[in-house]
């Protein structure tokens, strides 16, 4: 099968060896344009995915525009069956509507639930017990086409978006393989999908990464998991901004200790940080205050003499 493989971050990129390795012909790559970045702006960075295509000896394609003539033009001319999309942009219907047998899109959850950007951070902050993966075939709104095949994975305490996102995007070369193979053979049948049943995973934004007074010690826990490592969840206090990478539910002391403790306030007991929240407390294990590294409970204790000690 003629192939056009369509990403751009390290996610895609397991897809895009599984694919290649599995004897699928890769006709082309297209990835985002490269980007300006390091000191002054000066440094040339190219997305994960063309490193591999190049790596791999594939053609890159790197339109800045989706819908130029001459790039629509390009793909029509490599003659391929079926589109691949993984983490990449929003497609055009000129683009999506190409190849003879449609586009597939892997989705990192199980659809119709968490369309959008974001869906393994949202999962995660939303405390959802299992996600998954989607493979379904492009047709006009985001994430609303027919769905092919899925596959669940639990979501464990100890995942973070990080170690979860780790699990996914290997799972999901697998599941694009076996998508493709019996899509081939005319063993999958399409199943629309139930629009009453959505929800949304919109992009991250630093708003939506804020740990507020009044939220209750799980749902920080889970957002927390849900931003780690990356944006982090951040906490603003009269001693300034931190980010918080990892909690969990310590040895907490009585509450007649920290009762008199307002909620979204920093404080020790028995040599462990811990943050008072509206229903209790949770212990932080990873912080870091603005302008410095990220650092273990213990360092942070001993070098914040502010810190309320009960």
């Amino acid at each position: 099968m003629r192939i056009i493989f369509m990403g751009t971050p390290d996610f895609a990129v397991s897809s895009l060896k599984k694919l290649h390795g599995s004897g699928f012909e890769i006709a082309a790559v297209v990835t985002a344009p490269d980007r300006l970045g390091g000191r002054g702006r000066k440094l040339r960075i190219e997305s994960e995915v063309k490193k591999a295509a190049l790596a791999l000896g594939l053609p890159v394609l790197q339109p800045e525009k989706l819908r130029n003539s001459s790039f629509v033009n390009q793909l029509i001319e490599f003659n391929a069956q079926i589109f691949i999309v993984v983490a990449f942009r929003m497609l055009p219907k000129i683009i999506w509507s190409i190849p003879p047998l449609g586009t597939i899109n892997l989705h990192a959850s199980l659809l119709p639930k968490y369309r959008g950007a974001a869906p393994i951070n949202w999962a995660i902050i939303n405390g959802e017990k299992e996600t998954g993966l989607t493979t379904f075939l492009i047709e006009g709104e985001i994430d609303t086409g027919r769905i092919l095949l899925q596959h669940k994975i639990s979501i464990e305490k100890e995942d973070n978006f990080g170690s979860l996102y780790s699990k996914l995007k290997v799972m999901g070369a697998d599941l694009l393989v076996k998508t493709l193979d019996q899509f081939a053979k005319g063993a999958i049948l399409p199943v629309i999908q139930e629009d009453s049943h959505a929800s949304y995973a919109p992009k991250i934004f630093m708003p939506s990464c804020e740990i507020k007074a009044s939220m209750d010690s799980l749902s920080i826990f889970n957002l927390v998991r849900g931003l780690a490592p990356i944006p982090g969840a951040w906490l603003k206090t009269q001693e300034g901004i931190f980010k918080i990478f990892a909690t969990g539910f310590g040895n907490s002391p009585e509450s007649e200790f920290y009762s008199h403790i307002s909620p979204g306030t920093f404080f020790t007991y028995s040599k462990r940080l811990f943050l008072r929240t509206v229903d209790g407390t949770l212990e932080i294990l990873e912080i870091q205050p603005e302008g410095k590294k990220l650092m273990s409970a213990q360092d942070f204790i001993n070098g914040s003499p502010f810190l309320k000690r009960v």
